[in-house]
C-alpha cells in the first residue's frame, strides 16, 4: 500500500501555516504537522521516530533558523539547524523511501548580480545565515541526491512576523518611516509557495534538484512598502534609505532576483504578479481585523 502521508516540519511558521490551510483542500493526502516545540529538526532520534510511526511518502521541511542578524553571533546554532540537521533529514528520507522537499533562500547569493539568478549561478553567501542555508542545500543533495530544494525570497504571509505586517503596523503608528531602496528582489507570498509545493507533489513526476520560486516582479523594499501604503490607504510618508543608512549586523545581498524559468517549465507552474498576491494577503489581514 502506497503511503499518502505528508510530514510538515516547522508547521507554525509562515509557510507551515499556509500548508495547514491547504491540507483541508487536498484531502487525498494525510498531512501530519510538527511545530518546533514538538519536533526540533536537530533531534535525530525524534525525527527517526516520526518516520517509523508515519511512514511518510513526503517530508516538507519548513523549519529553519531564520534570525538573520542573530546568526552572525549564533553561527553554530544556525549551522546546526539550517545545515547539519538538513543533511540528517535528507539521509533519513533516503533510508525510508520518503521524498524530501526543503526550502532554501536567495541569501545563498552574494547580491552582485545584475540580472535574475538561475539555479546554476555561483553561490557565495555574504552572511552567516546564507552560509548556513547553503550548507543545508549541499548536505541534502550529498546525502540524498533525489531531494528537491526550493530557493525563495522575501517571504511574507497572513501568519507570523514579516515585512508586510511590520509595515502595516508602523504606518498606523507613525507619520514617517524610512525603508531601504537599494536592495532589489522579489517578494514571495507564502500561500503561493505552499500551493506550488503541493502542485509538485500532486504532479506525479519527481525531478530532483534546485528550483527558484517567488512572485513575479523586481522591486526594492521601498517599492514594496509603497504598494502596502497604497493598499491600506495610509497617509504615512515613506522615505527611501540607502543600505549604509540602515546598518545591520548581517550584510544583505543588494540584488537577489530569482529566475523562475526552471520551475515553470518542469512543473507547469504559473507565477502570480507580486502586486496581485500582496493584495490578496492584505485583504485577508484587513478582513481578520474587522471581525
Amino acid at each position: 500500500m502506497a503511503s499518502n502521508t505528508i510530514i510538515v516540519t516547522g508547521s507554525n511558521g509562515q509557510l507551515g501555516s499556509e500548508l495547514k490551510e491547504l491540507a483541508f483542500i487536498y484531502s487525498e493526502y494525510k498531512f501530519v504537522f510538527f511545530s518546533r516545540q514538538y519536533l526540533p529538526i536537530n533531534d535525530k532520534s525524534a525525527i527517526e521516530k516520526v518516520f517509523l510511526k508515519h511512514h511518510p511518502a513526503y517530508l516538507i521541511n519548513c523549519a529553519a533558523y531564520t534570525a538573520v542578524d542573530k546568526a552572525e553571533s549564533e553561527t553554530e546554532q544556525a549551522n546546526e539547524i539550517n545545515g547539519t540537521a538538513i543533511g540528517t533529514i535528507a539521509a533519513l528520507c533516503k533510508q525510508y523511501g520518503t521524498k524530501f522537499i526543503h526550502i532554501s533562500t536567495d541569501y545563498v547569493f552574494n547580491g552582485n548580480a545584475t540580472s535574475p539568478l538561475t539555479e546554476t549561478d555561483n553561490v557565495d553567501p555574504v552572511n552567516a545565515y546564507g552560509a548556513s542555508k547553503l550548507l543545508g542545500e549541499q548536505l541534502a543533495l550529498d546525502h540524498n541526491p533525489e531531494s528537491i530544494i526550493i530557493r525563495t525570497s522575501w517571504v511574507y504571509s497572513f501568519y507570523g512576523k514579516n515585512f508586510v505586517k511590520t509595515m502595516i503596523h508602523l504606518m498606523k503608528e507613525r507619520e514617517n518611516i524610512g525603508v531601504v531602496s537599494d536592495q532589489i528582489g522579489s517578494p514571495t507570498y507564502a500561500a503561493d509557495l505552499a500551493e506550488v509545493i503541493i502542485k509538485i507533489i500532486s504532479s506525479g513526476k519527481w525531478e530532483p534538484g534546485i528550483y527558484n520560486f517567488s512572485n513575479e516582479g523586481n522591486i526594492s523594499w521601498f517599492d514594496f512598502a509603497n504598494e502596502i501604503k497604497t493598499l491600506i490607504a495610509s497617509s504615512c510618508t515613506i522615505n527611501p534609505l540607502k543600505t549604509k543608512q540602515f546598518p545591520t549586523p548581517a550584510k544583505r545581498p543588494k540584488y537577489s532576483v530569482l529566475d523562475k524559468t526552471k520551475i515553470q517549465q518542469v512543473f507547469s507552474i504559473q507565477l502570480k504578479d507580486w502586486k496581485a498576491s500582496l493584495g490578496e494577503c492584505i485583504e485577508k489581514l484587513q478582513a481578520s481585523t474587522v471581525q
